[in-house]
């Protein structure tokens, strides 16, 4: 999981509202139950201590979220009487969990939010392509590459004779140039994009002839799909479909192949994993103490994070920067911080995750990951 989208919540002082709701509208009693929810939100801050501002922006925005269309919950997060962000959730939460705390509880948002990439998606026929950008309750536009128009398109009949290898020959031309322009606007924009996966959407012919055109390093992230069109209209479900499993498998493979690196790493010197993956001690780390030392030297490549283990619901110490955390007080105040504050370390870890682009990836329960629940591979040992 990425964690650009929680900036600007780290960006802002506390303390902090934070509430997952479950906004499903399932049932015939729906809109009643929705406003008991925001009752109990509002109540349970209040009783937490947040200032009243505050729980009224709550209450006023969740009043006016969209009876149709919503999605199984929300995360928001609120402060200074605003809220700050709205984030919908892919799982639905149980009725109503509040916090008031120095920092966001953006934690639970690792296991809510679902586990699957920001992905790319390209939909391709023989003039040119459109760019979708996805993840999971978003799509927005990200531009288009449009490939060469030959004269012979159209109705005009495929001439005879001597003349008829010329023509085919300026068809395959075309069509294999414009495959090019397609595949070179894609590798432009891929690293801007933030997508970890690559959908080429479209006609059997053309998709295959852009995926030949990918550079081999971004081909490794590419899938092809069945379903799709360029053409505006039409039912999206089986596409969608399709595009959720991939990043489903993608979300998976990334996982055991993080946890490979890991265990690797966490054995003796040239031990391998369990899929023959070989790494040396030091290159990755568990345990409280051991992860906050590596986050905030900014080491961290990616976090691993099990909800059901003891060590992200511990204490640490925090100042207001991101790489301001230590297990003792004096080692934040040792960084020019005199008054260090608590906060719980994996909010801690996922503000200094977000500030130094590292991946988060949450271990499910009954997956062998860190002990305790925490753990990091490093950029470096």
């Amino acid at each position: 999981m990425e964690l650009d989208f929680l900036k600007p919540l780290f960006d802002r002082p506390g303390p902090w509202a934070s509430v997952y709701l479950d906004t499903s509208r399932t049932t015939e009693d729906a809109a009643q139950r929705q406003q008991l929810l925001r009752r109990a939100a509002a109540g349970q801050l209040i009783d937490l201590g947040a200032d009243g501002r505050t729980c009224r922006a709550v209450v006023d925005h969740l009043a006016h979220q969209p009876v149709s269309g919503a999605p199984p919950g929300r995360a928001l997060f609120a402060t200074d009487g605003e809220v700050v962000l709205d984030v919908p959730l892919g799982c639905s939460p149980t009725d109503v969990e509040t916090s008031w705390s120095v920092l966001p509880h953006v934690a639970p948002l690792i296991g809510l939010c679902g586990d699957g990439p920001r992905c790319m998606v390209a939909y391709i026929d023989r003039t040119g392509a459109d760019f979708e950008l996805r993840d999971a309750h978003r799509r927005e536009t990200a531009g288009h590459a449009e490939g060469n128009q030959w004269q012979g398109r159209g109705h005009r009949s495929i001439p005879a004779d001597r003349y008829e290898w010329h023509y085919r020959n300026k068809v395959e031309n075309t069509w294999n140039q414009n495959a090019e322009i397609i595949a070179g606007e894609i590798a432009r924009a891929w690293p801007d994009s933030g997508a970890n996966l690559l959908v080429l959407a479209g006609d059997p012919r053309e998709r295959r002839a852009v995926h030949h055109h990918l550079p081999e390093p971004l081909r490794a992230h590419t899938v092809e799909t069945e379903r799709g069109s360029r053409s505006p209209g039409g039912s999206t479900r089986l596409l969608d479909e399709q595009i959720a499993a991939a990043r489903e498998d993608y979300a998976r493979r990334r996982l055991d192949s993080v946890l490979d690196l890991f265990h690797a790493a966490r054995g003796r010197p040239g031990e391998h994993g369990p899929r023959g993956v070989d790494a040396p001690v030091g290159e990755a780390v568990e345990g409280v103490p051991a992860v906050v030392d590596a986050a905030r030297s900014h080491q961290v490549a990616t976090l691993l994070l099990g909800l059901e283990g003891s060590d992200p619901r511990r204490e640490v110490w925090i100042g207001p920067g991101s790489d301001q955390l230590g297990v003792q007080r004096s080692h934040v105040q040792a960084m020019s911080c005199p008054k260090p504050v608590k906060a719980r370390a994996d909010d801690a870890l996922l503000r200094s995750a977000a500030a130094a682009h590292a991946e988060v990836l949450l271990v499910p329960e009954g997956v062998q990951g860190p002990a305790g629940g925490l753990g990091a591979v490093l950029r470096w040992s």
